[in-house]
């Protein structure tokens, strides 16, 4: 399987059951719609951010079809000013590539510096979608067994509106 096998692991141990489906790399939401046609689960955009001052990062979930212009989300987060994180915030706070973020990139932060916010539309999800630290794969779980997972990793994670 691609992806972290720490993760793997971790979903193993607090039993989590998985759907594994790989594909090639689909680093954006137009290139894995391709791979996800046939997949039936909730499939998210997952967007980091860094507040203005570089010292707060914000993981920001939502569904792969609604769009977010960024002062909107400013508001909603009431955050402050902010921008999408580089490549090397990326790879320091969640251990991967720009192309593959997702909530499972969360067992990378041991100091629950990520901060997560998830559009309220998801906290019913039946079966929800992620890449699995890496970008040529996709894992579906239970929606309810996802939250165990959040709640498992430490990091602060919210629901909020995020879109109209």
């Amino acid at each position: 399987m691609n992806g972290d096998p720490r993760l793997y692991s971790i979903l193993h141990d607090l039993g989590i059951p998985f759907e594994y489906h790989e594909h090639p790399p689909a680093p954006t939401i137009e290139i894995a719609m391709q791979y996800w046609k046939d997949i039936v689960a909730t499939h998210c955009k997952n967007i980091f951010f860094r507040n203005h001052k570089g010292d707060r990062h914000y993981l920001v979930v939502l569904d792969h079809r609604q769009e977010l212009g960024i002062h909107d989300l400013e508001k909603r987060l009431k955050q402050g000013k902010l921008t999408f994180a580089s490549q090397q915030r990326l790879m320091n706070y969640l251990g991967v590539a720009p192309g593959s973020v997702s909530p499972y990139d969360l067992i990378n932060d041991s100091d629950h510096h990520v901060r997560v916010f998830f559009d309220e539309n998801l906290k019913n999800c039946e079966k929800i979608s992620f890449h699995p630290c890496i970008n040529t794969a996709s894992i579906i779980v239970n929606g309810k067994d996802f939250w165990r997972f959040m709640q498992w990793t430490g990091n602060d994670f919210e629901f909020i509106r995020l879109y109209d």
